[in-house]
């Protein structure tokens, strides 16, 4: 809905600019080795890049007729979900998702960490996030903001506190994208959207903010 998509920009929008006002992107980019041209590239391509969804593939749904209970209505108030079949495009988000991605592989090209102990952090952090993440109809994967950042900048100060801030930015963004994301795959065809975007929420997006506030953290 275009009224939707333009207050959702402007939400975002002005969310950008408090949050710049207060340096916190700046201060989080800057203690993963960013320059501050770098920092303002990456801002504007991930605001920018929110709106763009790269399809990838599509998920066949049918489903049979059923009820559905009514949230906060007795068990009586039920209601007919007719037997329907389509399809579910399933996306990338060029803001919310590649971009963080890409970090997370320039940060690992860099050999500054661990490569066994890194991928037992993003085991344990996507463990956490399949337990902690749930699909919600209609809406998509939602899971608590702050635990995953928390549980990654925890593992980094504990076993990488040399590179606490790329550690737990690597171990947060793939530790979610695996276990909030891509481990729930296979429940897309149930949330009834035409298109699910991984990372479609932009600088909201759980991907997105669970790298920048790990490496804040760390």
């Amino acid at each position: 809905m275009p009224v939707f998509s333009l207050m959702l920009f402007l939400l975002m929008s002005m969310f950008l600019v408090a949050m710049l006002q207060i340096h916190v992107f700046e201060i989080a980019f800057s203690k993963l080795g960013l320059t501050p041209e770098a920092t303002l590239a990456l801002l504007i391509g991930t605001l920018l890049g929110s709106g763009i969804n790269l399809p990838i593939f599509k998920i066949k749904i049918r489903d049979d007729a059923h009820w559905v209970r009514l949230p906060g209505r007795r068990p009586v108030w039920e209601l007919l979900q007719p037997a329907r079949e389509g399809s579910t495009v399933i996306a990338v988000n060029l803001g919310g998702c590649v971009i963080p991605l890409g970090l997370c592989i320039y940060f690992v090209s860099l050999r500054l960490m661990e490569p066994l102990l890194l991928s037992l952090s993003i085991a344990l952090i996507a463990g956490l996030s399949y337990r902690l993440s749930r699909p919600i109809p209609g809406i998509g994967i939602a899971m608590p903001l702050f635990i995953a950042p928390l549980a990654a900048a925890f593992l980094a100060l504990l076993v990488d506190p040399e590179h606490a801030a790329h550690f737990a930015y690597v171990s947060g963004v793939l530790g979610v994208l695996i276990g909030a994301d891509l481990l729930h795959l296979k429940c897309v065809g149930g949330l009834g959207v035409p298109v699910a975007s991984i990372g479609g929420a932009g600088t909201f997006d759980g991907i997105f903010l669970t790298g920048l506030l790990a490496a804040l953290l760390a």
